[in-house]
């Protein structure tokens, strides 16, 4: 199971309600969660919210709403309901600096209801990544002369703003906004605040019923992790739902009734919405990506398109449609910010598998990758289909391509698509120079290599880096680098 941390934070309110700006915030680049993006201030749960034994979760979930508010962003008033002096705020940030206990002691004095704290949507992440947050959403109205104050350090950049403004900006790709942040914002922008509390308690019931996330990374390309048989760490491949008004479903993956039930429900409501779903479109053949294939494509009576290699290797039962090459282009019509001759278009990436494609999207640099990245575990090349110096090569041609928000099969999307590229080239020449390390100090087989060249793993991985590390071995060969003779591995 994943690891599950505790989360807050606020939704910082100002102006009218039917016609609010709401605070955001963008977290540095650095950061691993959410680096890049533009959130509501908040944070983790830590042992200091936490006073009294007899203290529950909720307890936690405001103090440490207010206790983020005021590390991050200076914001004290509004979540506490008393004015702060500039002054005061600084003596009570150097007594928590200096003591963290302090902390406990000044909140003591505070009427502890939190009443100005309203608790309006709670979500846990999906189940992409190895730790997921589950963070309580409370809505707070600034305080009359209270100005947000940035820590320069976690954020790096803040505004108010009004929500149509902020997801126009989003829709344009000039604004990176977090997934549940977005899906807020949207909620606000229908109803202004005064019917944002009830629209925000449907969602997380939707959600508390099996509702898929409301996940979009970038415009048009909606996510949903769906639970398969692959290879742990992950425990789900990622359907992608791309399009605006034509529709393309790309890895229908889960072979679980009830995980393609969630999947139909929001086809159906897509549907309902005027949207017409085109085709469903494959990465490649593997089993964790196709377990849906059949039921999707008789249910909604429409094609299957992938490579003329993953036709031979799928169950029969679908719909046929017309192969897919290097270079096709797919219509998605008009693009979400209105914009027209928005493509995907398809990439050949053999080297994880012969068959396997990309879909790149001509609007917003978007790529859905496959098993090409991953951004929870590297991927198996597995000979004599799994090829490493072919693998590297799609991996350069993706390189090319100035990727920015980047779609694998296994794990949340990456902003920075083609860092994420350099990062697996790399990765994969640091394991090629180990391997001859070990080799050049004498001669070895695949099993006694093993142990040595994957020293940073833990052994229950080895069965998988086997496959992994011959295919390093094969492109040494290829290279004219090392030999094999009779079962072991030698420099040339």
């Amino acid at each position: 199971m994943p690891k599950i941390k505790y989360a807050a934070t606020i939704i910082l309110s100002r102006g009218p309600d039917q016609d609010p700006e709401i605070y955001l915030a963008r977290r540095a680049p650095e950061i691993k969660f959410f680096g890049d993006y533009w959130v509501f201030p908040g944070g983790n749960v830590s042992d200091i919210d936490y006073h009294h034994r007899s203290d529950d979760l909720q307890q936690a979930f405001y103090r440490c709403a207010i206790r983020e508010a005021f590390e991050e962003c200076n914001i004290l008033s509004a979540t506490l309901g008393q004015s702060f002096s500039a002054a005061e705020k600084q003596v009570i940030s150097k007594d928590l600096s200096d003591s963290p206990a302090s902390w406990k002691r000044f909140l003591a004095s505070f009427d502890q209801t939190f009443s100005q704290l309203l608790p309006v949507f709670r979500v846990t992440t999906p189940p992409f990544a190895p730790v997921l947050y589950d963070t309580q959403f409370m809505l707070v109205r600034a305080h009359d002369g209270e100005s947000p104050d940035i820590d320069n350090y976690e954020l790096v950049e803040d505004c108010f703003v009004k929500p149509a403004v902020a997801i126009e900006a989003w829709l344009k790709g000039e604004m990176k906004i977090a997934p549940p942040v977005l899906m807020l914002l949207k909620l606000i922008e229908q109803q202004g605040l005064t019917g944002f509390t009830t629209l925000a308690a449907e969602a997380q019931t939707a959600l508390d019923n099996g509702g898929l996330h409301q996940s979009y990374f970038s415009p048009g390309i909606f996510m949903a992790p769906l639970a398969t048989d692959t290879i742990p760490p992950a425990t789900t491949t990622n359907t992608l739902i791309v399009g605006n008004a034509k529709i393309y479903i790309v890895d229908p993956a889960s072979p679980h009734i009830e995980e393609q039930n969630r999947l139909f429900r929001q086809l159906d409501k897509m549907i309902a919405e005027g949207k017409q779903l085109e085709c469903i479109l494959l990465t490649h053949h593997h089993s964790d990506h196709v377990g849906a294939v059949n039921a999707l494509s008789h249910r909604y009576r429409i094609p299957v398109r992938a490579h003329e290699l993953c036709y031979q290797r799928i169950p029969e039962g679908y719909i046929k449609g017309q192969a897919l090459q290097d270079g096709d282009i797919l219509e998605l019509g008009t693009a979400p910010d209105g914009s027209d001759n928005w493509q995907l278009r398809v990439m050949h990436t053999p080297g994880h598998a012969v068959d396997h494609l990309c879909f790149l999207d001509s609007r917003y640099q978007s790529a859905i990758v496959g098993d090409m990245l991953s951004t929870v575990q590297t991927i198996l090349i597995s000979p004599p289909e799994g090829h490493m110096r072919t693998y590297l090569d799609s991996l350069e041609h993706l390189l090319s391509c100035g990727i920015k928000t980047l779609y694998p099969a296994h794990g949340p999307a990456h902003r920075d698509g083609c860092s994420l590229i350099r990062y697996f080239i790399q990765h994969r020449n640091e394991r090629e120079q180990k391997t001859i390390r070990a080799l050049d100090k004498q001669p070895a087989s695949l099993d006694e290599l093993l142990p040595i060249v994957y020293d940073d793993v833990a052994e229950s991985v080895f069965p998988i880096a086997k496959h992994s590390l011959l295919a390093v071995l094969i492109k040494l060969e290829e290279d004219g680098i090392c030999l094999q003779i009779d079962g072991s591995w030698s420099l040339r």
